[in-house]
Order: structure tokens, then C-alpha cells, then sequence
């Protein structure tokens, strides 16, 4: 078989891939024993090129049976009953491994944006007032939350895109003396655009300022090192590139920050019985109140209950239930992304993005993804976008994220070649 000019520039992109051995057992949705990219055979079989699992990810065949398992036992059935459910801190383990980070950094969120808003609100944000830089690369559904920020009297900087990144140089200028709290997307979800997380730490440290950074195009599809990059808070929902869903994510903090910040959050997760050992098991707090209850011994007057705050991030920012059908698809998927390894991941991506970018500009389009980047986003400018590329693409059953005047590609684990020629051919001149 000869290869195209485009097939050649993918093949020699990407990174030859030994992926580890995924053994099954009698618990958990087995991964096969070998894994190999592209992935095809994880995922349902579908006649759609979808090339935007930076909107969605599809869910995996493996993490759709661990939540059948999930549900199977919520309804009762008594097959399911023996089954050993998800062990909860487990599943923050492995993220914690995925980003190096202790699991007592971590704790569940309902999305990214819940995890934004805690830290805001630990910050005292926006009634202490005080000064945030942020970038208009960060998630643009979040742009009004720092808008209305601002209206409160929170002093917001934006720093601008130039071609397509966050110059260093404008991020310096910004982050004055003062600075509270620096936030932005670790990458953009608009282009792409990956930054330098411990330089921007480092600027910040440097003027007493922390660091929150966005990552949910980042964690599964790019090495991410929370500690080496000093960072000070992350979040991420799992919908993305952890192959989870909808309604549940990470909230990281940095243990030397973490225990400076003032409870602001509070919930039933946070706090346990005195003396109750670390972790997310249920120990709930002493009552004082119902017959029979001992009285309270950290007290004499009439508190209704006696507890402890939690260690770490749990004891800050847990608060009530969450979904836990997706704890089950989050362990999978964190499973399945362990047995490729990011690595591997991030090389297959980029083996499908080179010829794209190839091809995109042999048609006329011009990429606002800078070149260089190794995210799993391309996006390109094309005025009215979506009105002119909604048949063409449908026709072609071929799936991206369309916007008003860009469009941007997203492959994953499952797309090839194939995928990338689908599209190319369905696409027209700019």
C-alpha cells in the first residue's frame, strides 16, 4: 500500500505506542489485554467521522458497563448485588497519579465552572475585593462570570490574545504588585493554545499572587504535572478527553495553600465525627439532639452535633452528594488512558492534527491554532462558519464543533485517517 503525502506526515508524527497490559477481572468492565491506537473496537460502532470530543467525548463500551453495573445494583437486582461497587477513593487516586498530585488535594465537583466559583469564594471574591488577571483565552462561558465580578468592584485585568497565544511579556505587565489571583485555561478551549503553567506560576508567586488554572482540555490529553508546575488550584469536569460524563470533576489545592484559605463552602462531605479517619468514607457528624444520643462532649451548651473538618481539599470544598453513576465511567476511563498512557495519546492526536493542518491550508483556511501546539485542537476562522459547513459536513456524516465564524477539530483515540480524509473531502474551499 502507498502512503498519501498526508498519511506519510501523520505516521512519521506519531510516537510508536507500547501500551500496558489492562488484565481483567471479576469486579470491573475489562480493557483487552493489548490496546492499540487508534482504538476503534472500544467504542460503539457509529457511521460518524466525530472529530469533536473536545465538545463530548464519547462514552467508551467499557465505562458504559461499568454504569449499567452502576445502575443494575441502584435498581435492586439482585445479580448485581454481589458485585463490589467503584471504590471512590480509589478513583481520586488514579487522577491524582494522572496529574501528580496527593489524593488529599482532590476532591469531586459537579463541573469545572463549581470548581472555579469554590476558589473565587475561598478567595473572598467578590466582596474582599482585590485584583484577578485573567486572559481571553480562559473558557469564554466564563467570561461573564469575571464580568460581573468586575461590576462588583473586583479589579479585572484581561490579558489579550496575540496570534493566537498569551505573550508572557503582556501576562508580566498584568500581574502587578496586589495581584490576587491569577486564572486561566491550562488549554483554550477556542485554539488550543497550551501555556507554560510553571512560568506563569512563577510570575505569580513572585508577587504574592495565586494560580488557578482550567484544566479540562488538558488532563487524559497532554501530560499534566500539578506539582511541578506549582500550580496553586485546578479543576476539571470528566466529559472530555477522561472519557466520563456530564456532572461530575476535580477540584485540586495545594496542600501549604489549602490550609490558609477560610472554610466558605459546607456540606455534608467536609465534615466527620470527631476522630474519624481521613478520606471520603461516611462518618458523619455526632448528634447531640435525638433520644439516646450522648451529650456533647466538646461542649457545655446546647451545639447539636460535635465534628471535625475533614483534611485537605474534602474538608474546604466537599459538599453534598454527587454523581456517582459517573464515578463508575471516570474509573474506566482513567483505567483505559493509564493502559495507552498520555504519551501515546498525545502522539496519536498529533498524527491525525498534521495532515489536517496540511490540508486545511492547501484549502484556503487560515488556523488560529499557533503552530507548534501539541493539544488535540485545531481551530480555523471562516466567516460564517456554521451556516456555510452545516449541510456539507451532515451529509458527509462527519462531526466537529461549529461556531458563527470558526470551526474546530478534535480527534481522539478512536479516529484515523480515514476520519481525517472524510473530512478534507466534505470540507470546501475556504
Amino acid at each position: 500500500m502507498t502512503l498519501s503525502r498526508r498519511q506519510a506526515l501523520g505516521a512519521a508524527i506519531a510516537v510508536p505506542l507500547a501500551a500496558q497490559a489492562a488484565r481483567a477481572s471479576a469486579t470491573t468492565p475489562s480493557l483487552p489485554e493489548k490496546i492499540g491506537l487508534p482504538d476503534r473496537s472500544s467504542f460503539a460502532p457509529t457511521p460518524i467521522a466525530y472529530l469533536d470530543s473536545a465538545s463530548t467525548h464519547p462514552i467508551s463500551l467499557g465505562a458504559r458497563a461499568a454504569m449499567d453495573a452502576y445502575v443494575a445494583a441502584r435498581t435492586l437486582d439482585p445479580a448485581a448485588a454481589a458485585r463490589k461497587p467503584v471504590d471512590r477513593a480509589a478513583t481520586i487516586a488514579k487522577f491524582a497519579r494522572l496529574v501528580n498530585a496527593d489524593p488529599d488535594e482532590l476532591c469531586w465537583v459537579q463541573s469545572t465552572t463549581m470548581g472555579e466559583q469554590a476558589v473565587l469564594r475561598a478567595l473572598g471574591f467578590p466582596h474582599d475585593k482585590g485584583r484577578i488577571v485573567t486572559d481571553t483565552l480562559h473558557f469564554y462561558a466564563g467570561f461573564p462570570m469575571y464580568q460581573e465580578l468586575a461590576k462588583q468592584g473586583v479589579d479585572v485585568a484581561w490579558v489579550q490574545a496575540r496570534d493566537g497565544r498569551i505573550d508572557m511579556d503582556d501576562m508580566a505587565k498584568a500581574i502587578t504588585p496586589g495581584t490576587k489571583l491569577v486564572s486561566l485555561s491550562l488549554v483554550s478551549t477556542y485554539n488550543g493554545f497550551h501555556h507554560d503553567l510553571k512560568a506563569v506560576c512563577d510570575l505569580a508567586h513572585a508577587t504574592g499572587a495565586l494560580v488557578y488554572a482550567d484544566i479540562i482540555h488538558a488532563a487524559g490529553a497532554v501530560p499534566v504535572d500539578l506539582h511541578a508546575s506549582s500550580v496553586d488550584f485546578a479543576a476539571c469536569a470528566t466529559y472530555k478527553w477522561l472519557m466520563g460524563d456530564f456532572g461530575l470533576g476535580f477540584l485540586y489545592a495545594r496542600r501549604g495553600v489549602l490550609e490558609a484559605l477560610p472554610l466558605a463552602d459546607f456540606g455534608y462531605y467536609g465534615f466527620a465525627a470527631p476522630g474519624a479517619p481521613p478520606g471520603i468514607g461516611l462518618s458523619p457528624p455526632q448528634t447531640h439532639v435525638y433520644p439516646m444520643d450522648p451529650p456533647n462532649p466538646l461542649s457545655s451548651g446546647n451545639e447539636p452535633t460535635s465534628y471535625a473538618i475533614r483534611p485537605g481539599a474534602l474538608g474546604h470544598f466537599g459538599t453534598g452528594t454527587y454523581a456517582q453513576a459517573v464515578v463508575a465511567a471516570i474509573d474506566h476511563g482513567l483505567d483505559h488512558i493509564t493502559a495507552l498512557t498520555v504519551p501515546a495519546i498525545q502522539a496519536h492526536a498529533q498524527s491525525l492534527i498534521a495532515p489536517l493542518r496540511e490540508g486545511l491550508t492547501a484549502k484556503g483556511y487560515r488556523l488560529i491554532t499557533p503552530p507548534g501546539t501539541t493539544t488535540p485542537l485545531l481551530t480555523a476562522l471562516l466567516p460564517d462558519a456554521k451556516t456555510r459547513l452545516a449541510d456539507p459536513l451532515a451529509r458527509a456524516q462527519v462531526r466537529l464543533s461549529l461556531h458563527d465564524h470558526h470551526f474546530r477539530i478534535a480527534p481522539s483515540i478512536f479516529n484515523d485517517m480515514h476520519d481525517v480524509d472524510r473530512l478534507l473531502a466534505a470540507l470546501p474551499r475556504a
